[in-house]
């Protein structure tokens, strides 16, 4: 016991003639390595391995070893295949599984090939954004509807500051239930059912001192009504129940053309819409506030909605200086929301795609301008001859599309502070020279400044999403 043992098999205890006869496998189980072994094996010592048996066997496992980085995952694969050391000794001459392994991963090829491609986590749902671009213009059809039964130069102006402060209310109050959906359905339903109520008695509270009549306190209390409702069922998911309820709307509008339906009717459908708006509503809210409460979760700060409801702002303003001048391209842009959501979901599919096929920073960044690029051409090109049909100037209403969905993209993000602050200004500026009548005037205006801000939220896009960190 004086010398060192070997620990490796194939010893001089193995320089005999061997004689051999391999016994059948059970019927139960019949691995490929025993098809044909019943034979007698007579192998001289040292003779070497059998180089067609081993080929053979190469190419029977070409796929499994092809991916194999070193030769233990070789022997892994045939450890797991169940070939026994007797087999590997008689039929292809290797002293050991080891030895065999290594001559396989020398024959077959280095082979990684691709995994199978990921499913696309931001895959919109394109039914749904058409539907809901279609939603945020059919309510237009309740002034369509009424507007014989009201007097647009005395009226509007308590309308469209409810109308403001309605849309600035519910941007922030729908990005606060998102974050509270996080947490649970049930916390964003009270958030809900807390905000909505506030938000329209507020819109109607402001709409007061402009009203100077009872029924335009009571118009500007529908529509603070309705936006607030609707709003609630879009961040719930509901938007057929929303279809329903506003088809009255849809009824009364398509037979205007041939038939007078009178004044009943006419203020009679727009409330049947608006009843039918807070049905729904109460319903949906229902739904979610019977759902279990999550355990733990901390409110969101206020201050965290708070530059979505300026952006809110920012954008009712920058639509209603368009909507004095081109009426038509509001009805555009109120539709083309719709295809805006579904391209900002293609957006960020295709960033996370584009994640996965570059291997630099920078080559990713230009993969981003490039996507950026094609979304945003993508959004505006459709809203060139919407704007030519409609009559609509396209120098102003495509810089306010690009506008508003390189906003949004910030938002989706939650680079919500950048958007506000630059749609802000534009509207700021675009009010100023509308209001005071300074050159190059309205039209010129808002052509300017919106493309000044679209050219700045462009720059922020790329500079803040540019990176793969967003988008991991």
């Amino acid at each position: 016991m004086s010398g060192p043992l070997s620990l490796e098999p194939g010893g001089s205890e193995q320089d005999t003639l061997a004689l051999r006869l391999a016994a059948p496998r059970p019927p139960r189980r019949r691995p490929r390595w025993a098809r044909d072994d019943t034979t007698i094996t007579l192998r001289l010592p040292r003779h070497g391995p059998d180089e067609e048996a081993v080929s053979r066997l190469a190419a029977e496992l070409a796929d499994r070893i092809g991916p194999a980085v070193h030769p233990y995952e070789v022997a892994a694969l045939l450890e797991a295949e169940g070939l026994p050391a007797s087999l590997i000794k008689e039929r292809y001459g290797h002293p050991n599984l080891f030895s065999l392994a290594a001559a396989l991963y020398e024959q077959v090829p280095r082979a990684f090939p691709e995994p199978a491609p990921a499913a696309d986590p931001w895959r919109p749902d394109t039914a749904r954004c058409l539907l809901r671009g279609v939603l945020f213009a059919l309510p237009g059809l309740a002034y369509l509807l009424t507007a014989p039964l009201w007097n647009a130069g005395r009226h509007a102006p308590a309308l469209i500051v409810a109308g403001l402060l309605s849309w600035a209310w519910g941007q922030a109050l729908g990005h606060r239930a998102h974050l509270r959906r996080a947490t649970g359905r049930r916390e964003a339903g009270r958030t809900l059912l807390t905000g909505a109520p506030a938000g329209a008695v507020l819109a109607t509270a402001a709409a007061v001192p402009l009203a100077g009549s009872g029924p335009v306190v009571l118009a500007a209390a529908a529509q603070s009504l309705y936006l607030a409702a609707a709003g609630v069922l879009l961040v719930l998911a509901r938007e057929r129940l929303l279809l329903a309820a506003l088809s009255p709307l849809v009824a009364g509008a398509a037979v205007l053309p041939w038939w007078e339906p009178g004044g009943p009717l006419r203020a009679g459908l727009p409330a049947l819409a608006l009843l039918g708006t807070l049905a729904a509503t109460a319903w949906a809210l229902r739904a979610a506030l019977g759902a279990p409460a999550a355990p733990g979760g901390t409110r969101p700060r206020l201050r965290w909605s708070l530059p979505y409801g300026l952006f809110g702002l920012a954008a009712g303003l920058l639509v209603l200086l368009e909507g004095r001048e081109e009426p038509y391209a509001v009805i555009v842009l109120t539709v083309s929301m719709g295809p805006a959501e579904w391209l900002l979901y293609r957006y960020r599919g295709l960033s996370v795609a584009a994640l996965r096929a570059t291997a630099t920073p920078a080559g990713f960044l230009v993969r981003s301008a490039g996507i950026l690029t094609v979304c945003l051409l993508g959004y505006l090109l459709p809203l060139l001859p919407a704007a030519l049909f409609t009559g609509a100037a396209p120098a102003a209403l495509l810089p306010l599309a690009a506008v508003l969905w390189t906003a949004l993209l910030l938002q989706a993000f939650g680079a919500a502070w950048p958007s506000a602050v630059i749609c802000l200004s534009a509207a700021g500026g675009a009010g100023a020279v509308t209001l005071l009548g300074l050159p190059p005037g309205p039209a010129g205006a808002l052509a300017l400044c919106c493309g000044a801000a679209a050219l700045c939220l462009s720059a922020c896009a790329l500079w803040l999403l540019g990176r793969p960190a967003p988008h991991a």
